[in-house]
């Protein structure tokens, strides 16, 4: 009896850890190609603020790129990669940078919206009335372990 109750508890635990940290996650990567949001008339494009994603505990490359598109502002990742993980998410860092996990949630943050996937080019709405001149670096975020996995500083367009 004794060692039915300890295999229960053990295959509670393993389903509960994996259900906590999805190992499979780190060997599946997911691929988005979203097209660039494209000017609406006779508007056009016009970039606000860029960066490129440096690693904090995540190996990470790619740009970020804020764009105004008729009135619209969009994030833009391009040539992105970064780690798969659980419940990742894309923020908006009231700070110029962020090389650690304590900085994100200090500074303050807006989340975009989960990260549609760990490679490839992907669009975000940015929200008309944050305030980008406080708002100036993009993080890729964990938010099961809040753990920031890269950074990208961002630098307004003259």
């Amino acid at each position: 009896m004794k060692r039915r109750i300890w295999i229960g508890g053990v295959v509670v635990l393993g389903l509960v850890g994996w259900y906590l940290f999805r190992p499979e996650l780190l060997f599946v990567n997911k691929q988005v190609h979203e097209e660039q949001v494209a000017s609406v008339g006779a508007s056009v494009m016009r970039q606000l603020a860029t960066g490129r994603f440096h690693s904090v505990a995540h190996e990470t490359h790619g740009t970020a790129t804020i764009q105004d598109v008729g009135g619209r502002r969009v994030l833009r990742l391009t040539d992105f990669a970064t780690s798969n993980g659980p419940d990742v998410r894309v923020y908006l860092v009231a700070t110029t940078d962020a090389s650690d996990n304590k900085t994100v949630t200090k500074a303050g943050f807006v989340e975009l919206g989960k990260l549609k996937g760990n490679e490839g080019d992907q669009n975000y709405d940015v929200p008309d009335d944050l305030d980008l001149s406080r708002y100036r670096a993009v993080t890729i975020w964990c938010r099961r372990f809040s753990v920031n996995f890269a950074t990208a500083p961002l630098t307004p367009a003259s």
